[in-house]
């Protein structure tokens, strides 16, 4: 059964909207021609993540996302996403966004490395961040 699920490690955080993040991001799956096996969003501490970014990774430094990407098939996503929520809200104050919209940012960000971009140079980057602002732009629940 294909699933979208969202965990709490180190940290109490509830999302909002969660039913209509979950289609959101599936249809975004969808749209990009690929299909959701099981996609995990843990929300964590800055120091969950990065012991993670430590043991996983060999980064000692502070992020606010983590993806693995967790697929055994191709274009079936399998991935745990773990989401720092204080780096998300230093983020938003940084970037003068709300915190909601700092988090959709993050969470379909992970979502597209899934489903094949990435952000290492700056020509990626700029692809990153026109799919991250044209997936934003089709969230139905944000008032």
């Amino acid at each position: 059964m294909p699933a979208i699920q969202f965990f709490e490690e180190d940290i109490t955080y509830k999302l909002k909207d969660k039913t209509k993040v979950k289609a959101w991001v599936k249809n975004t799956i969808i749209a990009e021609g690929f299909k959701l096996g099981e996609l995990n969003y843990i929300f964590c501490s800055d120091d969950y993540l990065l012991q993670i970014n430590q043991q996983y990774l060999d980064h000692d430094t502070y992020t606010d996302i983590v993806t693995f990407d967790n697929s055994e098939q191709n274009g079936v996503i399998v991935s745990d996403i773990f989401i720092s929520i204080p780096r998300i809200k230093e983020n938003a104050s940084k970037f003068n966004v709300s915190e909601t919209d700092e988090l959709h940012r993050v969470i379909i960000h992970g979502a597209l490395h899934l489903l094949g971009y990435k952000d290492k140079t700056a020509g990626d980057k700029k692809k990153m961040t026109e799919k991250e602002d044209y997936y934003l732009a089709k969230r139905q629940f944000i008032g």
